[in-house]
């Protein structure tokens, strides 16, 4: 099972009305890797995601606009190994209210099934992959604000139950 996971929102939160971000630091990790200094918000990403990611027990891939410097900095921040990276094709804007990575992401599965998840998932995303993705797909909205909420990790967890039944 793939798990395609942006970075944007999901693991950096951003926007919140109060911006009374948690700060985590690298002695929370326990891993080796870069500190703050090398990204400004990486402080705000929980090392201890990583770890619940795996859990999951998918096929991690990043599904985001930092391309390489997610492996560059975020992956051993959240003590991961590189992770493979969605290449992004250089092209217009999909019709409609498609998200523009929506094409490119089922492409990517190739007819395996797949979690989504994103802070830009819309109703139009979801109608989208259900008629032209063949196998089981939870495409999942995490709140900008806070990321990734133990909600979020239920939801993901009961779906894979579901799904691998």
């Amino acid at each position: 099972m793939l798990l395609f996971l942006d970075v944007d929102g999901p693991l950096l939160p951003f926007g919140a009305a109060d911006r009374a971000y948690p700060v985590y630091d690298r002695g929370h990790a326990g891993a080796p890797g870069p500190g703050p200094a090398e990204h400004p918000l990486l402080h705000r990403v929980d090392p201890a995601l990583g770890r619940r990611l795996m859990s999951l027990g998918c096929e991690l891939v990043w599904a985001t606009t930092w391309m390489d410097d997610a492996n560059a900095s975020l992956a051993p921040w959240l003590g991961l190994p590189p992770l493979p990276v969605v290449e992004w094709p250089d092209e217009d804007e999909p019709p409609d209210l498609l998200h523009w990575k929506t094409r490119p992401l089922v492409a990517w599965a190739a007819g395996r099934p797949f979690v989504w998840i994103d802070d830009e998932v819309t109703e139009a995303d979801r109608a989208w992959v259900a008629v032209h993705h063949p196998r089981p797909a939870l495409l999942h909205r995490v709140d900008h604000r806070y990321g990734l909420t133990d909600a979020d990790f239920t939801t993901v967890r009961e779906w894979l139950d579901r799904a691998r039944c």
